[in-house]
């Protein structure tokens, strides 16, 4: 069970499922350093609890997702934030990787602007599903900065390094159609139809072996993180061995067989 305390964000949990929600509508769910706790300490309880089967993640209100960092943290020469800014851009990796690490399935919901910060936080979960008129950017060029969260690599793993450049270097935005067909979400779809689309996607996960799909995860996180195919390979190869040794596999192929 996540029990918190959290002061930015909401986390409920419904039958293995577990909602997580940015909570600042007033400021478009921006990104603080209390956000970035909050979010880090909700995927450290999650992470204890193996009972969890799906994570989903959205934000408050019908405006944004989230529209990114507090700019406001970033006003002002470098050497008033030394060693403030490195260790504060070494707690916000930390924490973009955690849905990726997650040993659930994480899921986006994106419900309208998916900025910045929020992107980045989208784009660590494993699908994105958004509403048709969510837009999408890495403006960070337009305040003189660069991507970071480790983000540079990964929009090169969604979108290729190509398109990747072109938000970056653009500060451009897109909407949610042309972030699906860029391969940026899964899915773009009407407003009235998105709590139904993630859900089809949570029960499609619950419906199938829990611990199947959990090593899943981890084989293709492998598949795109390894630094050889070969170390891909022995990971995948330790994980199915994993999961064939596993009673949950034995009970549905006997289920299959009947």
């Amino acid at each position: 069970m996540v029990d918190g305390p959290f002061s930015t964000v909401d986390v409920s949990e419904s039958d293995g499922v577990v909602t997580i929600t940015l909570d600042r509508p007033e400021k478009y769910n921006a990104m603080n350093d209390e956000v970035m706790l909050d979010l880090s300490r909700a995927f450290d309880e999650i992470a204890l609890d193996r009972s969890i089967d799906a994570v989903v993640v959205t934000g408050a209100g019908e405006d944004a997702f989230s529209a990114g960092a507090d700019i406001g943290q970033y006003a002002g020469p470098a050497e008033d934030h030394d060693p403030m800014q490195r260790d504060r851009q070494e707690l916000f990796y930390e924490m973009y990787r955690k849905p990726y690490e997650c040993h659930a399935p994480v899921v986006a919901k994106i419900n309208g602007y998916c900025v910045g910060g929020g992107l980045i936080l989208a784009m660590y979960c494993d699908v994105r599903v958004a509403v048709e008129d969510a837009q999408f950017a890495v403006p960070v060029t337009d305040i003189g900065q660069i991507p970071t969260g480790g983000s540079n690599r990964r929009a090169v793993e969604l979108v290729g390094e190509a398109k990747a450049k072109e938000l970056v270097l653009t500060a451009g935005y897109i909407d949610a159609p042309e972030a699906e067909r860029i391969g940026l979400v899964n899915h773009a779809v009407p407003a009235e139809e998105l709590d139904d689309a993630v859900d089809g996607i949570v029960s499609g996960i619950r419906d199938t072996g829990r611990g199947a799909v959990k090593n899943s995860k981890r084989a293709i996180n492998a598949a795109v993180e390894a630094e050889t195919s070969a170390e891909a390979r022995e990971i995948e190869a330790d994980l199915w061995w994993d999961q064939f040794a596993s009673e949950e596999r034995r009970t549905l192929v006997d289920e299959f067989n009947e």
